[in-house]
């Protein structure tokens, strides 16, 4: 199926289960918009929803989509599974976008050691100062090795050391995995596992959005480290410009993740416009695809291939592939 030509924006919000982990993506936005093959293969991969009442669903549900079971229930504040009502089976929300909880004992070491690796990374420190962090923290190191495995990377042999990734992915990827992966596995956080989707989601859809609007490749990197770096405050509950203080990052992120509307620069004008996406706001997404000479149609193929991508390193049940 092929997407009108007059395709209003839409986004994929996404679904937990009864114990916070990634269990669908259910379609908001523009409700004339038809199906095509990233959809498609979505729905192949994933459970994919449809909400009641919406304009074409039997298209969507032909594609391979479902209708969205009445047992769901919405939570913005704190997650808690003891409080769920029996028989709910998704939870939709910014839930995970709630502080976390006062961190102590090992969950505060875990927090602390986390930061200084994005301090340690982002400085682009010794290998062998990141390799001695990455060994105090054996469910981050765990992660890590199983993503640089699951993607394959081209290489027949299977990743077991630091070193070996570090040759496999090099400098710049190994910063870019390393910074992800900080997201997946905090000590005690149930926020971990829809935190990493999430971030995944937003920092690969800034890359290409950079993409589809011209920036080259430097800002194309750029816009994916603004997309996790735009979440870190979530992730350690602090002020972002007090996480970000003494990290080293160009004077364009800066702007793009703390400057004031209007001053944004290019960046900064790509992750409003997914912000808005990530609210609901369709008249503003609208407006900013307007502002930055994008149609609807390429957006929702950015937001498609971005969580295509998501599945591959924020799910057990994602195959290979790399972008």
């Amino acid at each position: 199926m092929t997407v009108i030509t007059d395709t209003p924006p839409v986004f994929l919000q996404l679904l937990a289960d009864r114990n916070g982990k990634p269990a669908g993506l259910v379609l908001d936005g523009g409700a004339a918009a038809l199906p095509d093959e990233q959809m498609h293969a979505l729905a192949g991969q994933f459970p994919c929803f449809v909400r009641a009442g919406l304009e074409h669903a039997q298209a969507w549900l032909e594609a391979g989509w479902l209708a969205l079971p009445g047992q769901m229930v919405r939570a913005d504040t704190v997650f808690d599974k003891a409080a769920l009502p029996a028989g709910v089976v998704l939870i939709e929300g910014n839930w995970p976008l709630a502080p976390p909880a006062k961190a102590v004992g090992a969950q505060a070491a875990s927090r602390a050691l986390a930061l200084q690796l994005v301090q340690l990374v982002s400085n682009d420190g010794d290998t062998h100062e990141i390799e001695a962090l990455l060994r105090r923290d054996p469910t981050l190191s765990y992660h890590l090795l199983k993503l640089v495995n699951s993607l394959g990377m081209g290489s027949s042999r299977r990743v077991s050391s630091f070193a070996q990734a570090i040759l496999i992915l090099g400098r710049q990827q190994l910063r870019r995995w390393l910074n992800l992966m900080l997201f997946s596995a905090r000590e005690g956080d149930i926020r971990s596992p829809m935190l990493l989707a999430r971030v995944a989601v937003r920092a690969h859809a800034l890359e290409l959005l950079a993409r589809s609007t011209g920036l080259g490749k430097p800002q194309q990197e750029q816009a994916f480290m603004v997309g996790m770096f735009s979440l870190l405050g979530v992730l350690f509950g602090m002020p972002l410009a007090e996480v970000l203080e003494p990290l080293t990052i160009s004077e364009a992120a800066q702007q793009a993740l703390l400057g004031k509307p209007g001053e944004w620069g290019e960046l900064g004008e790509l992750l409003a416009l997914l912000e808005a996406a990530e609210r609901g706001d369709f008249a503003a997404v609208a407006g900013r695809l307007e502002a930055v000479q994008l149609e609807a149609a390429e957006f929702n193929r950015v937001v498609a291939d971005a969580h295509l991508w998501m599945l591959t390193v924020a799910t057990d049940r994602a195959g290979g592939g790399h972008a």
